[in-house]
């Protein structure tokens, strides 16, 4: 046996062993190496192309294919694999996500959805070449920097030189060892204008747009930066009272996906709905059917706050640069991508300057070897030698007007040339060629010195050739934050122990207090004095003598609490009214003067601010003369909570009891209607409505000739695409209305007031035929308009302004109206504000202006009314006396948003 020489790592000679590595080091060094393999061969795109490898090697196998013809997609698979050194499933999956991507790759067959998240057909029955995009903007092998594959055999690009921002286009996902990186698609027309601006030193703004549309709202998009976050919506819209529509999806969702989240949101009493059906076809079209008195407004935010139908990203723009990984932003890669692009053209443009400079040279070597007989001195030559130098010998005169030096390859070039050519040299054909040469390359050299110029022109041929169709696809919005706790479905009931102190929902042997969620916060009141706010829960423990318990609503103000009680240090009985608007959870609060012994008398929560009377007992020996007196809460003013209060008596009290209901002494509410997300507030956003009390109404004229009233809830949604305009309603306001019928194209003018009291209804106020259109309305009392509209025979346009209230006497909101002074209109611009329309009041009519008016339009007025049947032009329709019974029920005002 070999006697074993290796002695703590030294052999006997005392010599080091340097061969032995320890076990971690080679973890460490293994590790890294992995690590950079993920980041720079794998997950992380080069930003020159904007593609990771396995896509790159992808498109360089499918142009060494193109013959013009699809190709399968298993051979293009079976091809990449020479360059790519994984298995055939990666590259197909990452073949089928640039497919779907609509700009790379030329499809046929199926290849699946991305918005519905079916899967592509197998490999074998796809086919697939280089979309013209591709060709026009991806390879050029004179310009591509090459290198080895990976088992040697082949070359492959280092990078494809790629004239466009393809990687801002395509968008990427990777994660890699220790990093990640999330670039977000954008809009191939707006990437082209920004290279533009990019070019002509303009500043740019850049913002995602997906494939499955939706609503972006980009406030803290941050250039796409790490750190960044964008929120998507999908479109919700009613469908009828009972369905909801959702129209577009938010990216990285799909329908299914989608489905899964609200079936999961409702199973979980989130929301309440009875069934989803997916109807997604060409368009997405995904119906959810609402269950019982649940309002569809209510439910959008749900679906917002609690499902896929919003969706939060944070980009993460991580980009190879130079092999190493680099965070940056969109604004910046276009900077970089654009500033290549002008590179590669210089560079093709000197390529191409180069050839042109060539074929010049050869065309006037050829031309005087020809004209000049130089062919015919070499007949007599015995060598090569010879040969070469008698050409260049009969060459010498004209050296100097070439560009470069003549080599002996040119001169050999010559001797290249057939004699059936020579026969049949054209001298005026040839001095053409070298004329159309000549002007390319004056143009080439133009290029070259206007680079900037020719790169704008490049990008705009981009813009013309592949543009059409590939429109912003996604709306770019704010998107308001919706508090889960106000949207959430009631899936709990709140019950309380009041006399143990105990609340929550799974007491349901003790006292039902309402319907709650169970996010929803709980504010409880105790007889000791002192309130607390807890969270909703099965049992908890907050204090025994509960005298109210409720929903706590977060910086509600109108919320009033009433309270009377016993000061325990002076006996006397003060009274106080207060809010309770923020409040740190759990924590209890002394809603007295703190002194032992103090205790409420009385206590009512009002949701609208009411002021109740109340009549206060005093005690048998209590010395005061009038022991029975009465108070009213309304006159007392609303305080803090810790507010100690005012006197009420200094007298003993024996009880205190309600004579007589309050009403609101709050004010009404200010309401803003901000049309950016078509949504009501009181944050002061947008166009001001008015102030609200309980029993108003907002207003809504739909650009269709409808109308409809709606409650002053924020939660309402409003499509502002639809809305001609928005008001507080006021029953005595009269309308004035310029609209044309659908079938004569005939435009009438009418004025009204709003007759029906039916909320959350829509009534049509002009002719209901297809293309009939509103053209103007108008809410103040004397409305001045400008019209714009063109004269029969006249190409050019004229202009007049109407006082509309001279035109036309109120009607009936069914009437036609009368036919306007003008017709063909173009445009109706209001020019004053006025105040609007006072009670029942009656139009003064300048006599001589509507003579003039009844006789410019009398004869066309009375051939209308012959051709209108059941309508009478200028009057009111009465319906009333054929009303039913359920259209007289739907005329009551409804206040209720749920049954």
């Amino acid at each position: 046996m070999e006697e074993n020489n290796n002695i703590n790592g030294q052999n006997k000679s005392n010599e080091p062993i340097h061969d032995v590595i320890p076990v971690s080091g080679m973890y460490e060094n293994w590790f890294l190496d992995y690590a950079s393999y993920v980041i720079l061969e794998r997950a992380v795109p080069a930003i020159n192309d904007g593609l990771k490898p396995v896509q790159r090697r992808i498109l360089h196998a499918m142009k060494e294919m193109d013959d013009g013809r699809y190709n399968k997609v298993a051979n293009i698979i079976g091809s990449t694999m020479q360059y790519h050194p994984h298995g055939d499933m990666s590259i197909g999956d990452a073949m089928v996500n640039m497919g779907q991507k609509e700009l790379l790759i030329d499809m046929q067959g199926n290849w699946g959805d991305v918005r519905t998240g079916d899967r592509a057909a197998a490999s074998r029955y796809i086919e697939a070449r280089p979309s013209k995009l591709a060709l026009d903007i991806l390879y050029n092998p004179q310009t591509t920097e090459w290198q080895l594959s990976y088992d040697g055999r082949k070359k492959e690009p280092v990078t494809l030189p790629v004239k466009f921002p393809l990687l801002l286009a395509q968008g990427v996902e990777g994660i890699a060892v220790g990093l990640s990186t999330k670039i977000l698609p954008h809009n191939f027309c707006e990437l082209i204008d920004a290279s533009i601006k990019h070019l002509k030193g303009k500043s740019f703004k850049l913002y995602p747009d997906f494939q499955t549309g939706g609503t972006i709202d980009v406030e803290e998009y941050n250039k796409g930066h790490r750190g960044g976050k964008i929120k998507v919506r999908a479109k919700i819209e009613e469908y009828d009272k009972k369905q909801l529509v959702i129209k577009d999806i938010p990216f990285g969702t799909t329908t299914t996906s989608l489905i899964e989240s609200i079936i999961k949101a409702n199973d979980k009493g989130k929301i309440k709905i009875k069934k989803v059906v997916d109807n997604t076809a060409k368009d997405i079209e995904i119906l959810v059917q609402l269950a019982p008195g649940v309002s569809p407004d209510i439910t959008i935010d749900a679906l917002y706050a609690f499902t896929d139908c919003q969706v939060s990203i944070s980009p993460n723009a991580c980009v190879i640069v130079d092999d190493k990984p680099l965070f940056t932003n969109v604004h910046e890669i276009l900077r970089i991508n654009t500033d290549q692009t002008v590179d590669l053209l210089r560079q093709e443009l000197e390529i191409r300057k180069g050839e042109l400079l060539e074929k010049i040279l050869f065309s006037s070597l050829e031309k005087i070897f020809i004209e000049n007989r130089i062919y015919r001195d070499i007949e007599e030559c015995e060598t090569w030698e010879a040969v070469i130098e008698t050409i260049d010998k009969g060459l010498e005169p004209f050296k100097p007007q070439f560009y470069r030096v003549i080599t002996q390859d040119d001169i050999v070039r010559l001797t290249e040339i057939k004699i059936k050519r020579i026969s049949k040299f054209d001298s005026f054909k040839a001095d053409e060629l070298m004329k159309k040469l000549q002007e390319e390359l004056t143009q080439v050299e133009h290029h070259l010195a206007n680079i900037i110029d020719y790169a704008v022109a490049y990008y705009q041929n981009l813009l013309k050739k592949y543009g059409e169709g590939r429109e912003r696809k996604t709306e770019i919005s704010s998107i308001e934050t919706i508090a889960a706790t106000a949207v959430a479905a009631n899936n709990a009931k709140l019950y309380a122990n009041y006399k143990d102190g105990f609340i929550g929902y799974g007491l349901k042997k003790d006292e039902f207090i309402s319907d709650c969620s169970d996010l929803d916060d709980i504010i409880v009141f105790r007889k000791d004095g002192r309130c607390v706010v807890t969270k909703i829960q099965d049992k908890v423990f907050v204090g025994k003598d509960i005298i109210y318990a409720g929903v706590f609503k977060k910086g509600d103000e109108r919320m009033v609490y009433n309270l009377c009680y016993l000061d325990g240090k002076s006996g006397r009985t003060m009274i106080k009214r207060f809010n309770v608007t923020s409040v740190t959870r759990d924590k209890e609060y002394n809603l007295t003067k703190s002194e032992k012994g103090s205790k409420v008398h009385y206590f009512t929560a009002n949701p609208n601010g009411e002021a109740e009377v109340v009549t206060v007992y005093l005690t048998a020996g209590a010395k005061a003369r009038k022991k029975v007196f009465d108070f009213d809460f309304a006159e007392i003013d609303i305080k803090g909570r810790g507010a100690g209060g005012n006197i009420l008596t200094k007298y003993p009290v024996r009880k205190i009891d309600l004579k007589t209901a309050g009403k609101s002494t709050l004010a009404g509410t200010n309401i803003w209607y901000d049309a950016t997300i078509g949504r009501l507030n009181r944050d002061e956003r947008g166009i001001h409505l008015g102030n609200f009390n309980a029993e108003d109404y907002v207003i809504v004229f739909y650009k269709d000739g409808s109308y409809e009233l709606t409650s002053f809830e924020l939660s309402n949604h409003y499509n502002h695409g639809q809305i001609f305009s928005i008001h507080k309603f006021d029953p005595d306001q009269v309308l004035s209305v310029i609209h044309q019928d659908g079938e004569s194209k005939v435009v009438y003018i009418k004025r009204f007031t709003i007759e029906t009291l039916t909320v959350g209804k829509a009534f049509s106020f002009i002719n209901e035929s297809p293309n009939s259109k509103l053209l103007h309305i108008s809410v103040v009392d004397k409305p001045q308009v400008n019209v714009t509209y063109r004269k029969k025979g006249e190409r050019s346009k004229s202009e007049r302004t109407f006082h509309l209230a001279e035109l036309i006497d109120k009607k009936g909101w069914k009437s036609i109206g009368n036919k306007f002074p003008v017709q063909n209109i173009s445009k109706v611009d209001e020019l004053n504000t006025g105040e609007k329309s006072k009670e029942n009041e009656t139009t003064t009519v300048d006599p001589s202006l509507l003579a003039d008016l009844k006789a410019e339009v009398q004869k066309e007025v009375e051939e209308e009314e012959t051709k209108k049947e059941g309508f009478d032009v200028g009057s009111s329709i009465d319906l009333s006396s054929s009303k039913s019974e359920e259209e007289e029920d739907d005329e009551k005002p409804q206040l209720g948003l749920f049954e």
